[in-house]
């Protein structure tokens, strides 16, 4: 049986799980891995390689790690593989149409939403923001366009109100193995089927910055719920002019804590003591539930209030 010479590109976490998958099956032959290059973490802002090639390594797989995708040398490399498809998951860089045209087979794209919805960088995190209830995996033909291509296989999975990001993120990466299975099934088969998208139900899920999780009292306790699951440590909030990192919140139904009326007090503490940290949004009570105060460690708001107070 001919293997498919396989090229993947990915980066972080996310990706691992679709690499182990191209590596495991027996008809597959991964001829190269291109992931993004090293990048400075941690404290000591020591260069440190992506969780892809990690894995790359440990199975002594041909490695790239171009700046630009956009390089001569780089698509000569490429196709001196000879690769027959292309798999791509995170990767990270848009791909030029000198790369999308290499493969016989195209390039497919690893797409953790629902397809025409969330195209763009950020789909896990925007769901959450946004509230959705359903989500998923979404198998791709690439093309030029930003997450444009023709569909070829959906993997749905539920978000729940209390939802996550890691849990989603979860979720989506064994989603995306069974996806990716399928789909590599239909290609041998010779049984893919291409959907084309329909551009009006698109929306685009842009890159997280800064100050996207930034909170705004004025918003509604469900907006504000939203936006801390889905950025898990990266929501923010000025209480008492402190500025706290918000990991963990829930909607307060039933607080037994005075409702202040007025028209300005948007982010008012209505309560930081043993029963909990409550503060008053545009539209009802959000309970902060674990924060993390500068140069402090994450921890829950009770215990934090133990030994600090936040005046009211």
């Amino acid at each position: 049986m001919k293997k498919l010479r396989t090229i993947f590109m990915g980066t972080p976490d996310f990706a691992v799980a679709c690499l182990q998958t191209l590596i495991d099956r027996d008809d597959v032959e991964v001829v190269g891995v291109v992931t993004q290059p090293d990048r400075p973490r941690g404290r000591g802002q020591k260069l440190m390689p992506s969780p892809v090639k990690v894995l790359a390594q440990n199975y002594s797989l041909p490695i790239l790690q171009p700046t630009r995708l956009k390089n001569d040398n780089v698509i000569d490399q490429l196709s001196a593989l000879k690769p027959d498809l292309i798999v791509v998951a995170a990767f990270g860089q848009i791909l030029p149409q000198a790369v999308l045209d290499l493969p016989p087979l195209g390039c497919i794209n690893v797409h953790a939403s629902l397809l025409p919805r969330y195209r763009g960088a950020a789909p896990i995190e925007w769901c959450l923001i946004n509230g959705e209830t359903t989500t998923g995996i979404t198998t791709m033909m690439m093309n030029a366009g930003l997450d444009t291509g023709d569909m070829l296989v959906k993997r749905e999975v539920s978000i729940h109100d209390e939802m996550i990001l890691p849990e989603l993120y979860e979720a989506l990466v064994d989603c995306s193995v069974e996806a990716l299975n399928e789909t590599l099934d239909r290609i041998i088969a010779g049984t893919l089927e291409r959907v084309k998208q329909d551009d009006s139900q698109s929306n685009y899920a842009p890159m997280i910055k800064k100050d996207t999780g930034q909170i705004d009292w004025n918003n509604s306790a469900r907006n504000i719920h939203n936006l801390v699951r889905g950025l898990h440590g990266r929501a923010y909030a000025v209480i008492n002019d402190q500025k706290f990192k918000i990991w963990r919140t829930r909607i307060a139904t039933n607080p037994n804590v005075e409702l202040v009326e007025g028209e300005n007090d948007c982010g008012k503490v209505l309560c930081a003591d043993h029963r909990g940290l409550f503060v008053r949004t545009g539209e009802g009570i959000v309970e902060i539930l674990e924060l993390q105060a500068p140069n402090s460690k994450r921890m829950s708001a009770t215990d934090y209030l133990k030994g600090h107070s936040i005046g009211r």
